[in-house]
């Protein structure tokens, strides 16, 4: 390492103001903390120094989401090979037969190997476009403002590319990132300064813009011709008793063997997930539970309630684990930066949250999902929900002092 420290060392200067490379300085940037610390740190008070920084964090979240991606990634394979036995074919044509061939996956069901690198021949291209696309617009803004290349990129392209159907077209991914890493967050001044989760801005873009690739039964199975229902789609309709009858159980909907976004479907890995992020002190437990506990309350005493709307009787226990709902209330409602920062706040935001995700699913049978849009209307009310705690705290400090 001594000696790409030593050709890093001796590029700076083309890269610095006035440089023959100056516009590409924070390209630069972004090669040399990949590998090595930031040389600016620190040094005294009044600034605290500690051994987490931004890129630690961001690492720390993709290691935590990893799980959520493996198990997705299987899923997707044995969706699509589940599929194929069903209809009677091998596989499906064009450039991912090549693709799948040349990771060597056969078609088999039963084995885990074949299951997970045909997920991985869709999970990766998917991936890839949205490093490049999102990637490119980040080194863009970066250059014209002059300010680093942000780490934060990494984790929006994790969670941006889990929450995808598999089917997605590829040039629908970059149109999706390219939205939400520009209006979600670089019109506002970039990391740090966005209101919104720009993974779920792009996501939101994509379902209201292109909903025939993004919604209906024929996107969450990686088998060209083969139609079928998420569990969610089809509670909408029928209720918990279609989703037992369609042979889905309660553990396969928990561990994750069901259709569904990428990496969204496994309730246990996204549990996983949450006690790290817990147990580093990277995420909010109190949001995560204020989103579990205002989804919970609501549909408990739905049960209660007579009502011809299948989605009012389901079970609590359903309700998180099908759909999105787990890795939207421990990965996306947790973001920092568009999540409320008050600790009062983040038990309002989180059971607004899950209040939300419980009304949209049950009023809109359009959207059964929820999660989606209840994070982004929280993420709109965060800022007042702060706002009215630090004034409510400020009234009765004066009202001890006085």
């Amino acid at each position: 390492m001594k000696g790409l420290r030593g050709i890093l060392d001796d590029l700076e200067p083309l890269f610095l103001r006035g440089g023959r490379f100056e516009k590409l300085h924070a390209v630069y940037e972004m090669v040399d903390t990949l590998f090595y610390s930031p040389p600016d740190v620190t040094r005294g008070s009044p600034h605290v120094r500690d051994a987490i920084d931004l890129k630690r964090v961001m690492i720390l979240v993709v290691f935590a989401v990893t799980p959520c991606a493996l198990i997705g990634i299987w899923n997707t394979g044995y969706q699509a090979h589940t599929a194929m036995l069903a209809l009677g074919i091998d596989s499906n044509p064009g450039w991912r037969e090549a693709l799948t061939a040349f990771l060597g996956a056969g078609h088999d069901p039963n084995s885990t190997y074949d299951n997970f690198m045909f997920g991985l021949s869709y999970f990766l291209p998917i991936y890839i476009v949205t490093m490049i696309a999102g990637g490119f617009w980040e080194v863009l803004f970066a250059g014209v403002r002059n300010h680093e290349v942000n780490e934060g990129f990494f984790v929006t392209s994790m969670l941006y590319a889990l929450i995808l159907p598999a089917t997605i077209p590829l040039w629908q991914v970059a149109i999706g990132i390219s939205f939400g890493v520009v209006i979600g967050k670089e019109v506002f001044g970039g990391t740090g300064k966005n209101f919104l989760n720009p993974a779920l801005v792009g996501r939101a873009f994509l379902y209201f813009a292109y909903p025939v690739q993004l919604s209906g039964d024929a996107v969450w199975t990686a088998v060209d011709g083969f139609s079928g229902a998420t569990a969610l789609g089809v509670s909408a309709i029928e209720g918990v008793s279609g989703v037992v009858a369609s042979g889905l159980t309660w553990s396969q909907a928990f561990f994750g063997q069901m259709q569904g976004s990428i990496g969204e479907t496994s309730t246990a890995a996204c549990l996983f997930g949450a006690a790290f992020l817990i147990y580093t002190g990277i995420a909010s437990w109190r949001i995560m539970a204020g989103v579990f506990i205002g989804l919970i309350i609501p549909a408990v005493v739905a049960g209660y309630i007579d009502s011809s709307n299948p989605m009012m009787s389901m079970p609590w226990e359903w309700h998180i684990v099908l759909g999105g709902f787990a890795f939207g209330a421990i990965f996306m409602a947790t973001d920092p930066v568009s999540a409320c920062n008050t600790d009062t706040g983040k038990w309002i935001f989180g059971l607004l949250i899950g209040f939300l995700t419980f009304v949209i699913r049950v009023v809109n049978p359009a959207f059964p999902e929820g999660i989606m849009l209840a994070i982004l209307f929280g993420n709109i009310f965060a800022p007042v929900i702060d706002y009215f705690v630090v004034q409510a705290n400020v009234r009765r400090r004066v009202q001890r002092s006085g």
